[in-house]
């Protein structure tokens, strides 16, 4: 059978039109390829014990401990304010937010406006950072109204901080009711079912 390279030989096609000896060191080249490649992986992973260096220990040396909220309670969270909105008909979203601003849960409640979503990230976000509640943090912007400029902040009413021994490990945000004390009313229902 003719392939594009020549004729079938020995049931290698492509290899007609080469010499035994053309085919012998092509074959021996790439046996050498895969036997160096072999050996430099093999040499890579096998570095000897003295090479190796044990991580630094800093003990303390400029380094702080925090503590996080669990995924697991932050969804807590969230489904204890998401069931006191529902409770008194309100169509909310919550989220909760970790010490770091990250988000941990958020939960669109069944017909609750598409603004509602965002709102709720940044009063968890708002509330965390600060370590109050949005409400309070409302009555600053009196006194410094540039606060409100900060991004990922949104001072109104409906975020709260959880707390661990007076640090903040979360922000607890709820958007959607018709006012922002519904709001924080069950962003703090949130929170107490953290216990």
């Amino acid at each position: 059978m003719k392939t594009a390279f020549g004729k079938t030989v020995l049931g290698k096609p492509g290899l007609g039109k080469f010499s035994v000896r053309t085919r012998v060191l092509v074959g021996a080249a790439a046996a050498g390829v895969v036997a160096a490649g072999t050996f430099g992986a093999v040499t890579a992973t096998a570095s000897p014990a003295a090479e190796r260096q044990a991580p630094v220990s800093v003990a303390g040396n400029g380094v702080t401990e925090s503590s996080h909220l669990s995924v697991d309670a932050a969804a807590r969270a969230a489904q204890a304010a998401l069931a006191a909105a529902k409770k008194e008909g309100q169509k909310v979203s919550v989220a909760v937010i970790d010490r770091n601003g990250n988000t941990l849960v958020t939960l669109r409640g069944d017909g609750a406006g598409p603004q509602s979503y965002e709102s709720a990230v940044r009063k968890g976000f708002t509330a965390v950072s600060w370590n109050a509640p949005t409400s309070e943090l409302v009555k600053r912007l009196q006194s410094t109204p540039n606060l409100k400029d900060i991004p990922g902040t949104l001072f109104l009413p409906g975020g709260t901080p959880v707390q661990v021994k007076g640090a903040p490990v979360a922000g607890i945000g709820v958007a959607g009711a018709p006012s922002g004390d519904l709001d924080e009313k069950f962003a703090k229902a949130g929170a107490a079912a953290l216990g």
